[in-house]
């Protein structure tokens, strides 16, 4: 026979040839197929992983930061509990302050008033306005027996009300003080300090009110009530001042300054402040203390 290779003898020997080749590739692309797939899942799953973590933090983060949150909101809501609880007991004691103030108004009213002690309110601040004439002989600061006999009835009512605090105010006329009486009172300022003084201290010293609460001041003559130009007005301007107050009030003055007078021609006519020594310019002079 030839040597020569017939082409479909050929053919069935290439064919023969790539078939005992592909049992090989075939299995080896598709095991690195499978590990390449493998791969990729890996490193999906630890991507997955990462962001699993970083989710968990942040979870955790807003977790605790709510809890912190919650903690406080409860501190607020506590405190508003308690800011509420204060308001509530402030606003009774006002009450209770309020109704005790108007009780000692209207006993010392019943037990004190008369025309020579009267009793009047303003703004919070109750004050006894006793007259000289009472307390003291003119143009002198020791206390007469009647007078102490008041003082001792107002002491009787400050005891029952240790919250409170006095002012004991001086007042005078405008007279100026007697030359033989200026070795002693220098001017009206220096009497009406020392009768404040000696009611600040028959309070304290003899009657039982804590000197915690007491103040003496003296005004002398630049507070009048009334006109000076008359016996009358001066008599009403010579007087104690005895103020009761709450504490938030214990620095103000007990009265306040009078209204400016009215036109001469005013039937209703407010006398004039006097604000210096000496008598009202057109008013005639009065009898020396």
């Amino acid at each position: 026979m030839s040597d020569t290779k017939l082409p479909f003898t050929e053919i069935a020997t290439k064919g023969a040839d790539a078939f005992r080749m592909s049992k090989y590739v075939v299995p080896g692309l598709l095991i690195l197929i499978i590990l390449v797939l493998a791969l990729c899942l890996w490193s999906m799953s630890q991507r997955h992983a990462q962001d699993m973590a970083a989710l968990q933090a942040k979870l955790d983060a807003a977790t605790a930061s709510l809890a912190a949150a919650q903690a406080a909101n409860a501190g607020l809501q506590q405190q508003v509990t308690n800011l509420t609880s204060s308001v509530t007991d402030l606003e009774k004691q006002k009450e209770q302050v309020a109704q005790s103030a108007k009780g000692l108004e209207d006993e010392m009213r019943t037990d004190l008033e008369s025309k020579d002690v009267t009793i009047s309110k303003l703004q919070g601040k109750l004050t006894v306005n006793i007259l000289d004439r009472i307390l003291f002989d003119s143009g002198e600061a020791v206390l007469k027996p009647d007078g102490e006999a008041v003082l001792q009835k107002v002491a009787a009512f400050l005891t029952q009300h240790p919250e409170l605090k006095i002012h004991v105010i001086g007042h005078t006329d405008n007279v100026p003080i007697r030359a033989d009486a200026r070795n002693r009172f220098a001017s009206n300022w220096e009497l009406s300090s020392a009768r404040a003084i000696a009611a600040v201290r028959f309070l304290t010293e003899r009657a039982g009110v804590d000197p915690r609460r007491a103040g003496a001041v003296g005004y002398g003559e630049f507070r009048p009530v009334a006109d000076n130009a008359t016996a009358d007005g001066r008599a009403h301007n010579r007087r104690i001042a005895i103020t009761i107050l709450p504490d938030e009030l214990a620095g103000a003055d007990a009265e306040p300054p009078l209204a400016p007078p009215a036109p001469a021609n005013s039937t209703n006519a407010v006398p004039a402040v006097v604000t210096a020594p000496g008598t009202v310019p057109g008013n005639p002079a009065p009898v020396a203390k």
